[in-house]
């Protein structure tokens, strides 16, 4: 029988390292895919934050379902100076698969450029994705490219597990072929005990009151779903650092809820 579980002293315990001392986990949200109920839920998950690289798979839907991307390996487009190149990873011709896999900043402005300003603000809109503000920096008119790094765009930890649970229900409007080259471009495999995981990590820094960037205290995403014996969890957790640490916060994100969630005596039966 499935455990409803609000808080879960077992996966407080597992955050409760020397490491965590210096990250806060803002929010894990698990939830059935089918039926919508909570299986776990731990922190503030109605709090909105920009949704930094997670916002790739609300652009692989609209890349594919427009046919501005093909499939998992076309287009590739040719690293060009002046694209973003804070990653070595990213100097290099880019397919889809290769934009997901190392979250490749370039590529996806280039999606959303070659989408144009309306048809990207038509489908977050229809995707109902958190704010749906695409207008980018105050006076920048730079909504295209930089709307979802740490500028207009925010989505709670709870919106984010409604779009996905909408996008793999077949409830965007968005062809199926669009879903299903998303589905595969984000495919992190078996993890666990045994779950078939999807799903994008994300990372930026937060604004303070004052509108300036928090520098040193990054939050990091990892949202997606898993599957195993027909089943499908839906799930988002978001951590938020008080001081820079050696691993990325979106790697720790995904590394800690999966071994929360899913691993033999995760939280999730």
């Amino acid at each position: 029988m499935r455990r409803l579980l609000m808080v879960s002293a077992a996966f407080l315990a597992i955050g409760a390292s020397t490491a965590l001392a210096r990250t806060r986990v803002v929010c894990t949200l698990a939830t059935d895919a089918q039926s919508g109920e909570v299986l776990l839920e731990e922190g503030d998950c109605a709090g909105r934050m920009a949704p930094a690289s997670t916002f790739k798979i609300a652009i692989a839907l609209m890349g594919f379902d427009s046919g501005v991307l093909q499939s998992p390996e076309a287009p590739e487009l040719a690293f060009k100076e002046g694209y973003a190149d804070w990653r070595p990873e990213w100097k290099q011709a880019t397919t889809p698969a290769r934009w997901m896999k190392y979250s490749v900043v370039w590529y996806s402005q280039q999606v959303t450029q070659t989408l144009g300003e309306q048809a990207y603000r038509r489908y977050t809109e229809a995707f109902g994705y958190g704010n749906a503000d695409v207008s980018g920096d105050p006076g920048k008119h730079n909504g295209l490219t930089q709307a979802w790094l740490s500028s207009s765009l925010e989505i709670s930890p709870r919106e984010q597990v409604d779009f996905l649970r909408r996008m793999i229900g077949g409830q965007l409007p968005v062809s199926p072929e669009a879903v299903a080259n998303t589905a595969a471009i984000t495919d992190y495999g078996m993890k666990g005990d045994g779950w078939h995981v999807h799903g994008k990590t994300g990372a930026g820094l937060p604004r303070g009151d004052d509108g300036e960037l928090l520098r040193g205290q990054p939050f990091g995403w990892f949202v997606g779903w898993a599957e195993k014996d027909g089943r499908k969890v839906v799930f988002a957790r978001l951590i938020r650092d008080s001081e820079r640490q050696e691993t990325p916060p979106g790697f720790r994100a995904r590394d800690g809820v999966i071994e929360a969630l899913f691993a033999t005596n995760g939280a999730i039966d």
